[in-house]
């Protein structure tokens, strides 16, 4: 049995044999093409040669409505360029503002394709909505925010993608020409088993390549034809606390009693030390008095 790298050597030399002949039949086929007349009517038939040649032209590759000859030339380049934005706004009410996006979404024939909502106890009242709509009104949809509420930032980005959707095309190209390639091989090869076999095994990973491409270009197209914009809207900070609270003045008295009582806790606390030392030095001052009357009284 032959060892992969042998059935690898294989295969390379059947394709270049391949290739080889095609183009030996194309060079045969100019040679035919010089020897005939130099024009034929249209009531004369076209010699074999001339036919042959003329079925061997291969035609321009396709990937869905793209033609590959766009690598070939620069300046055929598509523009492709993928929107992204996000924007920022203060509104008086939270529901309400929501209700207005979703409203400026639609009205620009998109919708709303995430949304998330905070609203706790001890968190600032916000919400964040991701807008999808087509590239062609993203300005519509930037100018419809203003009427909504104040808008603190606008952020807008955008990537050409032109340049690797046309070098993704032409690979596409080829690997289905090579694919073609390996169809052709495989219907002619009468050879060993293991041949065929490592043939078909080329011809899968071929595929398997070009699906991947075709996925990528699918993508690509789809990020073009619409922008997404993410919106974050939330209510003023509050400035004073609840009602029933006392306001932010109340809550500063209730930090000083709180601090006064935190001090006068301190000062019992270290009364514990403070005192037994105290009570120490009155009894040595009362010891030394006494020894002194005695001395000299």
């Amino acid at each position: 049995m032959p060892t992969p790298t042998t059935r690898t050597l294989l295969l390379l030399s059947l394709l270049t044999a391949g290739c080889f002949g095609r183009e030996a039949d194309h060079a045969r086929a100019s040679e035919a093409r010089m020897d005939a007349p130099a024009s034929v009517g249209a009531g004369q038939p076209m010699d074999q040669s001339s036919a042959e040649f003329a079925n061997a032209a291969p035609e321009p590759a396709r990937v869905g409505s793209v033609v590959p000859n766009a690598a070939a030339d620069p300046t055929a380049m598509p523009s492709m360029i993928i929107r992204t934005g996000q924007a920022s706004l203060e509104v008086d009410s939270l529901e309400l503002a929501m209700g207005r996006v979703q409203l400026l979404a639609r009205s620009a024939g998109g919708f709303i394709a995430n949304s998330q909502m905070q609203a706790g106890a001890a968190q600032q009242r916000a919400a964040t909505l991701e807008i999808r709509v087509p590239s062609s009104r993203f300005d519509e949809l930037l100018n419809g925010l203003a009427p909504i509420g104040k808008v603190e930032y606008v952020n807008v980005s955008a990537q050409d993608v032109g340049e690797e959707f046309t070098d993704i095309t032409a690979r596409v190209a080829n690997a289905r020409r090579l694919e073609q390639r390996l169809i052709e091989l495989l219907a002619t090869r009468t050879g060993k088993l293991s041949d065929v076999l490592d043939i078909e095994r080329e011809l899968a990973r071929v595929r398997e390549e070009v699906e991947r491409m075709e996925g990528r270009l699918r993508y690509l197209k789809a990020h073009v034809a619409t922008s997404s914009l993410t919106v974050t809207v939330h209510e003023p900070a509050p400035v004073v606390g609840e009602t029933g609270s006392g306001g932010v003045i109340g809550e500063a008295f209730r930090d000083a009693w709180r601090n006064f009582v935190n001090f006068a806790a301190g000062l019992i606390a270290s009364l514990g030390v403070v005192i037994p030392g105290a009570a120490l030095v009155l009894a040595g001052l009362l010891a030394a008095r006494w020894l002194w009357r005695r001395r000299h009284g």
